[in-house]
C-alpha cells in the first residue's frame, strides 16, 4: 500500500513511533518532547482569538469539490473533530474514479487552526490503492491529545457498483499524536471488533466518536458500528453496536449490541445504521441512527446506554415524528452557557422526508428525548444535501461539515459555521386545536391558521403559505393494512397548485401514505394510497372525481378502503371507485398526519377545512350520510377527530 502519510503539497510526514499506539499514561514531559519533534511549525496550537463569529451569525465555504481538487472524481462521507489544541480536522472519502461506494477510495483530511475560517491543503491519511478505505470515525482522547481514526476496508471495484453481498469488510485504526499532521500506519482490528458471525456488511460510524467525561466510565472512548450477518445465500441479521476502549485506543472490545433478524422473505423490523452519539448530562450515552427499510415507522431510530456503552437499556425505537429521508445524520449536545442552565442538543440532517435536500438543524431541549418540528428548524440550505457531522468550535459557535450541491448532494462537501443567535431562541409552544380521538393530545396549529364560520360550528382557514394542522405522533394513528374511512369538509377557490386536505404517512412514490387533495389545474379531487406488502415494492392506487369543486362552497369528501376497492365520494352524489392495492399504508417510512399541508411542506392549502375525521373501518353508506347531514357520531374506532372549531394558546389551556 502507498504510504498513508502522503500529502498533495509533497510533504511527507512520518509515523508517530510506529504502527502500535503508545501507552496512554505517559509523562507529560515525554509527550511534549515527542510532539516537539513531530509537529511542523504550521501546526502550532490554535489561537482561540482567531475563531471570531461570522458577522451575520452564519457563513460557509466549500472544503472538498468533486472533480476539481487533485483529480478526485467525488468526495463523500464527512466527519469532523476538534483536537485538544483547538485544531479542526475535517475528514472525507476521496473517491478516485467515480462516486461509487466500493471503488478506489482514499481517506483524506483538511485541518484548520483558526476555528474553520481557513483550511490547510488536502492530506491523504490512508490511500486505498485501488481498494476502498473509508467510513471515517474519528475520536479525540482529551487526556493525551491523541486523535484516533477508525475506518473500514474492502476490495475495490473498477465500476461504480456497490460491494458484492456478502461484503467482507474489515475495521482498522490509525492515530495521530501531532494534531493530525502525521498518522500512524493502520492497524487491523478485525480480531477485536468483528465477531465471526458479522460476516457481511460492516461499517464504522461514519461520524465522530466520543470520550465519556462523567461517572465511573470517564475517559472511555466510544464509536459506533453497524454490521450484517450472511448465511444460506442471504442476509440473516443486522447489528447496531458500540465499540469501547478504556486504555486510550490500545485495545478495543465490542460493547452494546442490538441485533434484528431478517425473515426469509427479506423483511425485518429495524436496521439501525450510521449512528451518531453523544453523552448526556447524567452520563448516559444517547445514540441516534439512520433506519432504512424496516417495518417499524420512521427513518430515524434511537437507543440509550446507561452503563457507559456496555449495553443498551432497551432496543432501538424509531422516531416517526423526526422527519428525514433515509440518510446519515449527526447529533451534538452543546455545552450549557452557564452552570445550571439547560443545554441545547442539535440534530443535523436533510429535512425533506422524501429526498436528500434542505439541510436543517433541529433542536432538542431535553437531550434528544423530544425534537422540535421541521418548521422550527434552522435551515442551512435549500440545496440537495446528504451526510453530515457537527462539531463545537468555540463557546456559542458550532460547525457543520456536510455534503451539498445545487444539482446533486455529492457535488461538494461544505463547512458551515453558525452561532447560537443564528439558531434562534427556544420558541413558545404552538397554539393547539382539540383532537377528539381516543387518548389523543391536542393537534398543533401552525403558521397562524385562523377560525372562520364552518359547516358545523367554526372551521379553520389556511392561507396557502405556511398554515397547517399537525398531529403529534401516537401509536394509534397508523392505519396499517386494514379498512378505513376518511371524512372531511372543504372549501376553496384555488385554480392551480396542489391543495392538500389531509395527508397521513410519508411522501413520494415509495412511502406508504394516504392523501386527499384538490387538483384544480386538472379539474379534479384526487385521493390515493401507497402501500407496502411484505418485501415487494411499493404500489399505489388512485381514484379521482370529475370536477375540482373549487367554487368557494362547502363540500363533503370521503374516502373508503373496503372490499379490495377505494371509493371516493363528494357530497354523497358523485362516487368514484378504483381497485385497491394490498399492504400497509403506514409502514417503514416517515409518518406524519397533516391537515392543510403535504408532509414535505412543499404544498399548502389555500382554503378552509372542517370536521376532519378518520375511522379505523369502512363506514356504511348510511353512516356516512349521518356524518354528512347531521355531523352525527358513529361507532368507532375513531383514529382522529378534528372539529377545528377552536384554537387555543398553551397558556390558555
Amino acid at each position: 500500500m502507498t504510504s498513508p502519510f502522503r500529502t498533495h503539497d509533497n510533504h511527507r510526514g512520518r509515523p508517530a513511533n510506529g504502527a502500535r499506539p503508545r501507552p496512554r499514561r505517559r509523562a507529560l514531559a515525554a509527550l511534549a518532547a515527542a510532539v516537539t519533534v513531530l509537529v511542523p511549525a504550521a501546526t502550532a496550537q490554535a489561537d482561540p482569538t482567531t475563531t471570531a463569529d461570522p458577522p451575520t451569525g452564519f457563513d460557509q465555504q466549500v472544503l472538498f469539490k468533486a472533480a476539481q481538487e487533485h483529480g478526485y472524481a467525488c468526495f463523500r462521507i464527512p466527519a469532523i473533530v476538534r483536537s485538544t489544541r483547538g485544531t479542526l480536522l475535517a475528514f472525507a472519502e476521496g473517491r478516485v474514479r467515480n462516486c461509487g461506494d466500493a471503488a478506489d477510495i482514499d481517506l483524506v483530511l483538511k485541518r484548520s487552526t483558526d476555528g474553520g475560517r481557513t483550511w490547510g491543503p488536502l492530506q491523504v491519511v490512508n490511500e486505498g490503492g485501488g481498494d476502498t478505505h473509508g467510513n471515517p470515525a474519528p475520536v479525540v482522547d482529551r487526556e493525551t491529545g491523541r486523535i484516533l481514526l477508525a475506518e473500514t476496508y474492502n476490495k475495490g471495484r473498477t465500476d461504480a457498483g456497490s460491494c458484492d453481498v456478502p461484503c467482507d469488510r474489515t475495521p482498522h485504526l490509525q492515530y495521530s499524536d501531532d494534531d493530525g499532521a502525521t498518522w500512524s500506519a493502520p492497524r487491523d482490528l478485525t480480531a477485536e471488533l468483528r465477531p465471526a458471525g458479522w460476516n457481511s456488511w460492516y461499517a464504522t460510524g461514519p461520524v465522530h466518536g466520543i470520550q465519556l467525561a462523567r461517572g465511573r466510565h470517564a475517559g472511555r472512548l466510544v464509536f459506533t458500528v453497524n454490521a450484517e450477518s450472511y448465511a444460506g445465500g442471504r442476509i440473516t441479521a443486522n447489528h447496531a453496536a458500540l465499540m469501547l476502549s478504556d486504555d486510550g485506543g490500545d485495545s478495543w472490545r465490542v460493547g452494546a449490541v442490538d441485533s434484528y433478524p431478517t425473515a426469509a422473505d427479506g423483511t425485518f423490523r429495524q436496521k439501525p445504521s450510521e449512528m451518531s452519539l453523544l453523552e448526556r448530562s447524567d452520563g448516559s450515552v444517547y445514540v441516534n441512527g439512520r433506519e432504512q427499510d424496516g417495518t417499524d415507522l420512521g427513518h430515524r431510530t434511537a437507543a440509550v446506554s446507561r452503563d457507559g456503552g456496555a449495553s443498551f437499556a432497551r432496543p432501538f425505537r424509531t422516531l416517526p415524528g423526526l422527519y428525514a429521508p433515509m440518510v446519515q445524520g449527526s447529533v451534538l449536545r452543546l455545552p450549557a452557557r452557564h452552570p445550571g442552565a439547560p443545554s441545547r442538543t442539535l440534530f443535523a440532517a436533510p429535512a425533506d422526508p422524501d429526498r436528500r435536500r434542505t439541510m436543517t438543524i433541529r433542536s432538542s431541549y431535553d437531550e434528544g428525548r423530544t425534537w422540535e418540528g421541521v418548521d422550527r428548524g434552522a435551515r442551512v440550505t435549500t440545496d440537495w444535501s446528504g451526510y453530515s457531522d457537527l462539531v463545537a468550535v468555540a463557546p456559542g459557535l458550532t460547525g457543520l461539515l456536510y455534503e451539498g450541491g445545487a444539482a446533486d448532494a455529492r457535488d461538494e462537501i461544505r463547512f458551515a459555521r453558525f452561532t447560537d443567535a443564528w439558531l434562534g431562541p427556544r420558541r413558545d409552544p404552538d397554539p393547539t386545536t382539540p383532537d377528539r380521538g381516543r387518548h389523543a393530545r391536542p393537534a398543533l396549529v401552525l403558521g397562524g391558521a385562523r377560525p372562520v364560520p364552518g359547516r358545523f360550528g367554526d372551521a379553520l382557514s389556511f392561507d396557502g403559505r405556511d398554515d397547517a394542522v399537525r398531529l403529534p405522533f401516537r401509536r394509534s394513528l397508523p392505519l396499517g393494512s386494514g379498512d378505513f374511512t376518511c371524512s372531511l369538509w372543504f372549501r376553496y377557490r384555488a385554480t392551480s397548485g396542489e391543495q392538500p386536505f389531509l395527508w397521513m404517512g410519508g411522501v413520494g412514490s415509495r412511502s406508504p401514505q394516504v392523501a386527499l387533495r384538490g387538483d384544480p389545474a386538472h379539474g379534479r379531487i384526487s385521493a390515493f394510497i401507497t402501500a407496502l406488502d411484505g418485501a415487494r415494492p411499493a404500489a399505489t392506487a388512485e381514484v379521482a372525481t370529475a370536477a375540482a369543486y373549487n367554487d368557494g362552497r362547502w363540500h363533503h369528501l370521503s374516502l373508503r378502503r373496503t372490499g379490495g376497492r377505494l371509493a371516493l365520494a363528494v357530497d354523497g352524489a358523485e362516487t368514484r371507485t378504483a381497485p385497491d392495492v394490498p399492504g400497509s399504508v403506514s409502514r417503514n417510512s416517515v409518518f406524519g398526519v397533516h391537515a392543510g399541508q403535504k408532509v414535505d411542506s412543499r404544498a399548502q392549502l389555500a382554503g378552509d377545512l372542517d370536521e376532519v375525521r378518520v375511522y379505523g373501518r369502512a363506514l356504511s353508506d348510511g353512516e356516512l350520510a349521518r356524518v354528512r347531514e347531521e355531523n352525527g357520531g358513529v361507532r368507532g374506532p375513531v383514529v382522529l377527530n378534528l372539529p377545528l372549531d377552536e384554537v387555543a394558546d398553551v397558556a390558555d389551556e
